[in-house]
């Protein structure tokens, strides 16, 4: 075959080949594209007749990038990011006229009270831009944004995160929380209760809150029993209430759960729970990223004005 004639690589393609080495998986890139399958498959076949190379080959868990893909990987993703920054040049972003596709990773809880605004504000300008929420991995939150898996991010610490770009959106103090009527609770949470009720934790891998509060527990020579690890906050509220473990919460989380769980101040003092909203250095740039920053950014200033919203 001759060399690949420019004329046969058009943007849907570069697109195409981006969301298969991000993803792995014909059917997941087609969601990320918000594209049916054949579009993709279609795409794929242009992108390994124009390039000579199979490019992705398929296995029983997806696919598989060759050689020829990993080495072609960075440098389409500097053709994406110029293109990008090409078709931006000197014009002001305006969602009223765009259609880009913007990331956010976030709790499911953040998706139900940030989601909504959003959504309801891209509506009332008739915007075209699509939102991808993603259930956040907090642990590889900040790779994901340098990657260009997400955007945006919202992202609880205790203190500023590192490595991202960021802004609080809201301070909150954490409580304990458990089942109504839980025995445990009647008389409020002392050291001796909290330790000896089992507990449920948000995420599979240790947190800060976790770390944070074993090691005050263990300056006074005692340690709690953690019996399971979920990955939403829907899921912990459905455990607590079907059982006698407790978790801790942020107090207005714990509050928009009010009928189901009750809520007890904790035993120690731990630090405040904060939620940053985090973007990538480059994303500077991205009036596009910028405006969805902002707009969080504000709508979050909103949700924490109101005593009986949540973040």
């Amino acid at each position: 075959m001759g060399r690949p004639d420019i004329r046969g690589v058009d943007l849907a393609m570069l697109r195409t080949f981006d969301a298969l080495l991000r993803e792995r998986s014909v059917s997941r890139a087609a969601s990320r594209l918000f594209l049916s399958q054949p579009a993709v498959s279609g795409s794929l076949k242009r992108l390994r007749e124009t390039f000579d190379d199979p490019l992705f080959t398929r296995t029983a868990h997806g696919v598989v990038p060759t050689p020829r893909a990993l080495a072609l990987a960075p440098r389409v993703e500097a053709v994406l990011q110029e293109l990008q920054q090409l078709l931006h040049a000197d014009r002001a972003f305006d969602p009223a006229t765009s259609d880009r596709i913007l990331r956010i990773g976030g709790s499911d809880h953040s998706g139900r009270t940030v989601l909504p605004l959003l959504c309801r504000e891209l509506n009332a300008c008739g915007s075209r831009i699509r939102i991808a929420w993603e259930l956040a991995d907090y642990s590889r939150m900040p790779e994901q944004l340098r990657r260009g898996d997400i955007d945006v991010g919202l992202l609880p610490r205790m203190a500023p995160p590192t490595g991202v770009e960021s802004e609080l959106l809201h301070e909150d103090r954490y409580v304990a929380v458990a089942r109504r009527g839980h025995p445990g609770f009647d008389r409020g949470v002392d050291v001796d209760t909290f330790c000896a009720v089992p507990h449920v934790v948000l995420g599979q891998s240790r947190s800060v809150l976790d770390d944070t509060m074993d090691q005050i527990l263990a300056r006074q020579g005692r340690t709690r029993h953690v019996q399971a690890a979920v990955t939403t906050f829907g899921q912990l509220v459905d455990l607590l209430v079907s059982t006698d473990a407790m978790g801790v919460f942020p107090q207005r989380v714990a509050a928009r759960y009010a009928a189901q769980l009750e809520a007890m101040p904790l035993p120690f003092e731990l630090p405040s729970y904060r939620l940053y909203v985090c973007w990538d250095a480059r994303s500077n740039a991205d009036e596009a990223v910028m405006w969805l920053k902002e707009a969080l950014a504000r709508m979050g200033r909103e949700i924490s004005r109101a005593p009986e919203a949540i973040l």
